[in-house]
Formats: C-alpha cells, sequence, structure tokens
C-alpha cells in the first residue's frame, strides 16, 4: 500500500464530505470541489477521517491510492482554509493592478497586459508590486500564477520579471572586460 495513502485525511466541522459511487465531494466555507474517483481506488469516511485504500494490488491502484488521498488532503484545505500564493513584480515602472476580476500589468512592454481571472480565483494587490492570489482550488492558484509569471519571467542578470515571492533567483556575473 502506498505510505501516503496509509496517512487519514482529517474533516474539520464545517465541511461536508459527499461519497458517491466514482465521485468525491467536499464543501465548505469557501466553495466546493469534486474529483472523480476510478475503481481502482476506494474512499471510505469513518469518523471525522477520510481513508483511501486500493482496491486490488496492481502498481497502478497502489500509486493511484496516494494520488487521490493527496487530492483529497487539497480538496478538504482548499474548502475550510483556502490557498493563497504571493508574487512580486521586480523592476523599473513595473506595476500590478487588480480591477474586479482582471490584473492589468506593466512589464516594460510597449502594451499593458491584462489578464482575466478564471472562476475562483481571486487576485488583489496590496501594493504595486505584489500580487496576491486565492481560493480553494490548488492547481488552479498555481496554473495562474504561472501564467503571471510566464509573461515575463525573472531573467538572470538583474533579476527584472515576476516572481514567486518565496522564489530565489540566482544572478549571474556580468561580463569583464
Amino acid at each position: 500500500m502506498s505510505r501516503v495513502a496509509k496517512n487519514p485525511v482529517a474533516v474539520p466541522s464545517g465541511v461536508e464530505v459527499v461519497i458517491a459511487e466514482n465521485v468525491i465531494s467536499v464543501k465548505g466555507p469557501t466553495g466546493a470541489m469534486s474529483q472523480n474517483l476510478s475503481s481502482d481506488i476506494k474512499v471510505v469516511r469513518e469518523g471525522d477521517f477520510l481513508l483511501c485504500s486500493a482496491t486490488n494490488n496492481s502498481k497502478q491502484s497502489n500509486a493511484m491510492s496516494g494520488t487521490i488521498r493527496a487530492l483529497l488532503a487539497n480538496m478538504v484545505k482548499g474548502v475550510s482554509v483556502g490557498f493563497e500564493r504571493k508574487m512580486n513584480l521586480v523592476g523599473v515602472g513595473y506595476r500590478a493592478q487588480a480591477a474586479g476580476d482582471t490584473l492589468n500589468l506593466t512589464l516594460g512592454f510597449s502594451h499593458p497586459v491584462s489578464y482575466v481571472m478564471p472562476a475562483g480565483v481571486q487576485v488583489t494587490t496590496p501594493t504595486q508590486t505584489e500580487i496576491v492570489l486565492k481560493g480553494a482550488d490548488k492547481q488552479r492558484i498555481g496554473q495562474v500564477a504561472a501564467e503571471i509569471r510566464a509573461y515575463r519571467a525573472p531573467e538572470p542578470y538583474k533579476g527584472k520579471g515576476v516572481r514567486y515571492s518565496d522564489e530565489v533567483v540566482i544572478l549571474k556575473e556580468t561580463k569583464k572586460k
């Protein structure tokens, strides 16, 4: 059995879990999410815990039991607390401004860049050089952050660009005469 799948997923109060035939739905204060299950994995609720197990001893079933357990843990955390991703803009004149569900970026191009947020992702800009993404779906938050970063990834000589707040950019040494 997968070592990850052996750990139970704690379900806090205020989170509702519905296990159907091959779909599991989780609903909480910050939203609702669902995940399709294959026939190789069995999810059982025991009290305030969810237990995942493989139905047969195949390698695929074993691997998927750990994957489903991790996805369920992220779903439960997302609908109860939510996820947050912080980003910084480094560079002279680089600015961000949130307007509703649109993020307007000035990144040194000849044109402004506007990014429309998908459903379930909220964006705020506490300062002109900070971007904060919030939502219940960890995967969607990460994908949006990666798409915003792709507009102007940090370059290796001055470090200018859009970076995650916890990202370390190693600068290269400039050419010597």
